[in-house]
């Protein structure tokens, strides 16, 4: 069989792919951000990270949509719209369907932080880093590359030090929990002009 026959399959895993790289690039950007003091850089990296976000969202969907035209597979709408649903792996499949709403409904939340609230939509948006987990997840179980050295590597690359900081993240935030709140500094009347 030519190239051709398989082309939609072939467009599918590249933009998954893609898709995966983008993802981890996204999260790891933001967590840097998000972990570095004040800079004047900020602003820029604030836009590359949205810029990487709304490219992963755009392959996300090419990565569904162009399934609709693999003769093997034929998923239909609903093989990749309702999770669970389609014959392909279903349970792994649905883990990415589930994986792609939650970062595109989280992503999309950007423009409508003014209405939800800016610390709401921090909280929600550290709910991401949940999401692009349950795509690596649906990479590695639906993956027909997955097992594939090459691929492991050249996903390694932004997956694993996104997956140490964010694990560096929880480690400090449930080391900080543990340690209770922190007591309130009182200033005495010779430094409270300071």
């Amino acid at each position: 069989m030519s190239a051709a026959h398989h082309l939609f399959w072939i467009t599918s895993r590249a933009a998954g792919s893609a898709a995966m790289l983008a993802a981890s690039a996204s999260v790891l950007l933001g967590l840097m951000m998000s972990s570095s003091r004040r800079s004047q850089n900020r602003r820029d990296h604030r836009v590359l990270h949205e810029a990487l976000s709304l490219t992963t969202l755009a392959l996300v969907g090419l990565h569904g949509v162009s399934l609709l035209g693999d003769a093997f597979l034929n998923p239909g709408l609903t093989g990749i719209v309702v999770p669970f649903a389609g014959k392909y792996r279903p349970l792994w499949t649905g883990i990415g369907i589930i994986a792609g709403y939650g970062l595109a409904i989280l992503g999309l939340s950007y423009y409508l932080r003014d209405r939800i609230g800016a610390s709401r939509w921090k909280r929600l948006h550290r709910l991401t880093a949940l999401f692009w987990l349950l795509a690596i997840v649906h990479t590695i179980g639906a993956g027909s590359d997955a097992g594939e050295p090459w691929f492991l590597i050249f996903n390694g690359v932004l997956i694993a030090p996104a997956a140490l900081l964010l694990a560096l993240r929880w480690i400090g935030r449930a080391s900080d929990e543990k340690a209770g709140p922190k007591p309130a500094i009182k200033l005495s009347p010779r430094n409270s002009d300071v």
